[in-house]
């Protein structure tokens, strides 16, 4: 029995991405003891992955090189047979270097990738998706041609808690926020999608703990009764719970749109300043891309958005119709 390091201590949407890898692993090999690094406050994403022995927790909120180095330290003594590393930072990529596995594997823009046993390409914006680009690092140890799509297991007494939500009938969700300000469609679009949304449909405004906020001010702002301000209330396990129950998701670009696709749940996803050929778009299966329809040459102006608009007028999010979002409900 061989045992297994999957390492992804990115943002919590990098993290569902990479299950795509646990996925084809188990897949390929099920009797082999499969464990994954990340970072403090994603790991109760995975908490009840059946195919994951154990999670390793990076905190990089406090004395964050010491706890690296503890953890090396203990993935050492581990002694993996095989360590991916979905990361391209010097701080993962030592760490995959001095786990002394026997075999390493990780993408060639990692500035220590030239001590990997595998280093594979990485392309970016070409339109090839993230789990293509995860899938080409497990291809080195199974046989699949294609990659396999993340998923997110939920159990019984997850299910459970958030089914009193579900049970008052038809509903959808609205995760208005990102950690980035240009990946956000702006707070007055959501507030005219709320107002204009057709009877019949409760709105949970989903979200993580610093979302509560802009949700409560969509909350009181709207006109539209049916509207809940949950966010705070729901880990992300529980989160893609309410998700896969829901008629539609509407999304940015950000990690509740990746909890969709984890749990096949339809999904309206929103491009402000990044665009879908970057290889974050939706997965499951029924869902739209919506986004700008003015070519503008500042668009797409980064790979992670940033806090601002470049330009100050913010366009590729102000000339998004509200109509295209309506339209997913049809």
């Amino acid at each position: 029995m061989k045992t297994c390091l999957i390492i992804q201590t990115a943002f919590l949407g990098d993290v569902v991405l990479a299950t795509t890898i646990v996925e084809e692993i188990h897949a390929a090999h099920p009797d082999w003891q499969l464990d994954f690094l990340l970072r403090r406050g994603n790991e109760s994403v995975l908490a009840h992955h059946p195919f994951i022995r154990n999670i390793w927790v990076w905190d990089k909120t406090h004395r964050k090189y010491l706890h690296w180095w503890q953890l090396c330290r203990q993935i050492r003594r581990a002694r993996y047979d095989v360590v991916i590393n979905v990361q391209r930072f010097f701080s993962t990529g030592l760490l995959t270097v001095l786990s002394a596995a026997a075999c390493t594997i990780g993408f060639d823009k990692n500035p220590l990738s030239f001590l990997f046993s595998h280093a594979v390409p990485h392309q970016i914006g070409t339109g090839i998706h993230e789990i293509d680009r995860n899938h080409a690092l497990a291809a080195r140890i199974t046989p699949y041609k294609q990659a396999f799509r993340p998923r997110l297991y939920i159990p019984s007494e997850v299910q459970q808690r958030v089914a009193h939500w579900q049970m008052r009938g038809p509903y959808c969700c609205l995760a208005p926020a990102s950690v980035w300000f240009t990946k956000q469609l702006p707070r007055e679009k959501w507030l005219e999608l709320l107002n204009r949304f057709p009877p019949g449909f409760q709105v949970y405004l989903i979200g993580g703990p610093g979302d509560k906020e802009l949700c409560n001010w969509l909350r009181v702002q709207t006109t539209n009764a049916a509207v809940e301000n949950l966010a705070g209330q729901l880990n992300p396990l529980e989160s893609a719970a309410l998700m896969a129950g829901a008629r539609m998701n509407f999304v940015n670009d950000s990690a509740p749109l990746h909890l969709a696709s984890a749990v096949n749940a339809p999904t309206a996803a929103v491009f402000c300043s990044t665009v879908p050929e970057f290889g974050y778009g939706p997965l499951s299966d029924v869902h739209t891309i919506i986004q700008t329809p003015e070519t503008l040459s500042c668009r797409p102006c980064g790979l992670h958005g940033r806090k601002a608009c470049p330009q100050k007028h913010f366009r590729c999010a102000w000339t998004i119709p509200v109509e295209a979002l309506l339209q997913t409900l049809e």
